[in-house]
């Protein structure tokens, strides 16, 4: 398409010169052969003069240029839609990357610095990198077709021309390459740090109202913000400059041009054509020349952020071909086998050589300090992490990669800070699912073991087609929590997880939760980890951790007697930090 494209122009530019030839001097219908055989032809369609060929020669002219441009119209679509479908598989591609990488990738990474990379980076590389090849390869095509027929025509005057505009665009992007890659790599940096500066500002709009930090992080927004948009600036102005100076060159060379060929013919008639051809290989020729050095000037700037999303696209992990729909059944335990897990760049392992083991449908609470290991314990069993030394088993089963998503899908979880959508009730519980594929009476169920139901059905105007808000803004802190609760019931798990999940609620609905939690201990197996003990006083088994080892098992009143560190927390009721 592109080199059709090229040709169509470089017919186009050419049929200018019998044009213009014949309006110079119409003689040459009789003396040129293949006019004089065209005008000839012509006469079958009633073509008998002069003025009437040359009519049908400018129609032809036009007609070309017309074809020409809506060809490139065409292909600027075609060009265009390929770029942008690229944006939109670049994206996909990075979501579903990161989306797929172990939990441990994400302890690492900044949610803002992932958004920027998706929303922006990508952008950037598209505009700064696809599209600007794509310049290239069209206008090359068109500048090398054109330059190709002023060669054909006088070799000489053609090299001339291309030598020295190519050597002012070739100087000028030498001395400008250097300062286009230092501000590319700045961009990205500045890129960076104003999205981090809006993630933080919007994320925490109490503390700050409170705190009187509007300032400060308008300011840590405007500084890198400023750096962004001035950089992008220069490389605008730099990709636009040898178009000011050419122009003045192209014209002073235009006159030189001129003259030579009237010397060379010896006659302003005689030269005519060819001026006309030049002028017109120029009129199309110069923007196809200043199109590609910005094309390049683009691909310089675009470099560094070029070079950081081909590193990133390499280092993602494949996604787990096992992605299991069926939830892995247990029936008798849950084994965590001498696990021993580092987390990266830390001085001391979080868990060191634990053993123990969970009984199908009972119920268990691991208690111990902050840094513990509780917290990482319940990420292993999760399946979020893996164990560098021992073993994560289920029913006797070890849980590697071809298992965990049916292990996980057995799993039902709630953390300390629930995540809402800006969704309603109902799509919050069944978290993920379309609106379609939601069932009203799991959302009912679930709701009422959380104790959430008579709040949504007798507060809530809607009640479960009732809005958040962004992370459930318009809720109490314990309203999130039960919602949360309610999520990780909502597909009937065999296990049940909480992570702290009852520290925002207060004793007389923790109360209420928790019997209704307890109620399902006989079916479904429950993990606690809690700050109040009084959390994981009814379980059938509390394992007490310290730096990362288990010092102690058994049920709350075996606890209280035979361990002193416990037999404190008892006392105050809170786990000792």
């Amino acid at each position: 398409m592109i080199l059709t494209m090229a040709l169509l122009d470089m017919i186009g530019v050419a049929s200018i010169m019998p044009f213009m030839g014949v309006l110079a001097n119409p003689e040459l219908v009789q003396t040129n052969a293949i006019l004089n055989t065209a005008f000839t032809a012509a006469g079958a369609i009633g073509v008998t003069t002069t003025d009437q060929f040359l009519f049908l020669l400018g129609i032809m002219v036009f007609v070309l240029l017309v074809v020409s441009l809506a060809f490139k119209a065409l292909t600027t679509y075609a060009q265009l839609r390929f770029t942008l479908m690229r944006e939109y598989s670049i994206g996909k591609r990075l979501v579903e990357g990161y989306l797929h990488q172990p939990y441990s990738w994400f302890l690492s990474r900044h949610s803002a610095d992932l958004g920027k990379t998706i929303l922006s980076e990508v952008n950037e590389v598209i505009g700064g990198g696809i599209t600007p090849m794509m310049h290239i390869i069209a206008h090359g095509a068109v500048a090398l077709s054109l330059l190709t027929l002023l060669v054909f025509i006088d070799p000489k005057l053609a090299l001339v021309v291309g030598l020295t505009l190519t050597a002012a665009y070739a100087l000028v992007f030498k001395i400008t390459r250097g300062f286009l890659t230092r501000i590319g790599q700045e961009r990205v940096k500045a890129n960076r740090w104003r999205f981090t500066a809006v993630s933080e500002a919007f994320g925490a709009p109490k503390e700050i109202k409170v705190a009187g930090l509007e300032q400060a992080y308008i300011d840590r927004f405007s500084d890198p913000a400023r750096t962004y948009a001035r950089h992008q600036a220069s490389a605008q102005v730099i990709s636009q400059l040898p178009r000011f100076a050419l122009e003045a060159i192209a014209f002073g060379g235009m006159l030189l041009v001129v003259l030579y060929l009237m010397a060379q013919s010896g006659s302003f008639a005689s030269a005519l054509p060819i001026i006309a051809l030049y002028a017109f290989a120029g009129y199309r020729l110069m923007p196809a020349l200043q199109q590609i050095y910005g094309a390049v000037t683009q691909l310089r700037f675009a470099g560094p952020a070029i070079d950081a999303l081909h590193k990133d696209l390499m280092s993602l992990q494949p996604a787990n071909p096992h992605q299991a729909k069926a939830a892995m059944p247990l029936t008798q335990a849950i084994t965590l086998n001498d696990v021993q897990y580092t987390y990266p760049n830390a001085p001391q392992p979080a868990l060191k050589n634990l053993s123990l083991t969970i009984p199908a449908k009972s119920t268990v609470g691991l208690v111990g300090a902050t840094g513990s290991g509780k917290t990482t314990t319940v990420d292993l069993i999760l399946g979020l992490l893996e164990a560098q030394e021992g073993t994560l088993e289920v029913d006797g089963q070890a849980i590697i990669e071809h298992n965990r998503r049916a292990w996980q899908r057995a799993i039902g979880y709630v953390p300390q800070q629930i995540y809402l959508a800006d969704d309603t009730v109902a799509a919050n519980i069944a978290f993920g699912l379309q609106e379609k594929d939601i069932d009203q009476a799991a959302v009912e169920r679930a709701a009422k073991i959380a104790n959430l139901h008579e709040f949504v059905a007798n507060e809530l105007p809607q009640q479960y087609q009732t809005t958040v808000g962004e992370r459930g803004v318009r809720l109490s802190g314990g309203q999130r929590q039960r919602i949360g609760i309610a999520r990780a019931l909502y597909h009937n798990p065999q296990v049940l997880i909480l992570d702290e999940a009852t520290s925002a609620l207060d004793n007389l609905t923790e109360q209420a939760v928790m019997e209704a939690v307890h109620n399902l201990g006989h079916e479904i197996t429950i993990i606690l980890i809690a700050h109040r003990l009084s959390t994981v006083k009814a379980c059938d088994t509390i394992f007490l951790l310290e730096k990362g080892e288990l010092k102690a098992q058994g049920t709350f009143d075996e606890l209280t007697q035979a361990d002193e560190r416990f037999r404190a927390m008892a006392v105050t009721g809170y786990v000792v930090k």
